[in-house]
């Protein structure tokens, strides 16, 4: 049963949306998300750990396309406060007005110095993403 079809079972439809709850965030369609972690790392400021960041991978099948970024996820209190992207730079419009993919992005860890690795697959390397504390990060 699709759950846009109709509630299940005898249930009504007032009932069934008093179970309910609305999303904290919602993302893109086809934006694809491949990997979360919580951040625990040292590299990066403060303010940073206990977020998560997300790796969307991106839409092959979507015009305009959407993720390609790696999206950071604010926490307060254990619950999610917003988003934003954190990683970008991987979708360029071209000057036909398509758009073209530097990379897709996978997987995420934190290495031991703390700063974040990121995976792109379609270019079979890996980023590291580090903070020197000097502006322009």
């Amino acid at each position: 049963m699709n759950p846009q079809d109709e509630p299940p079972g005898n249930m009504t439809s007032a009932e069934w949306a008093e179970m309910s709850r609305e999303p904290l965030l919602m993302f893109d369609a086809h934006a694809a998300p491949m990997q979360m972690l919580f951040y625990a790392g040292s590299q990066l400021p403060e303010e940073y750990r206990g977020d998560a960041f997300l790796a969307m991978r991106g839409s092959w099948n979507r015009k305009p396309p959407s993720g390609y970024h790696i999206l950071r996820i604010r926490f307060e209190d254990g619950k999610p406060t917003g988003s934003e992207p954190f990683l970008d730079g991987f979708l360029v419009r071209q000057a036909n007005g398509e758009y073209g993919q530097l990379g897709r992005l996978m997987g995420l860890a934190v290495a031991q110095d703390g700063s974040l690795l990121v995976s792109d697959d379609s270019n079979g390397i890996i980023y590291r993403v580090s903070y020197s504390g000097e502006s322009g990060r």
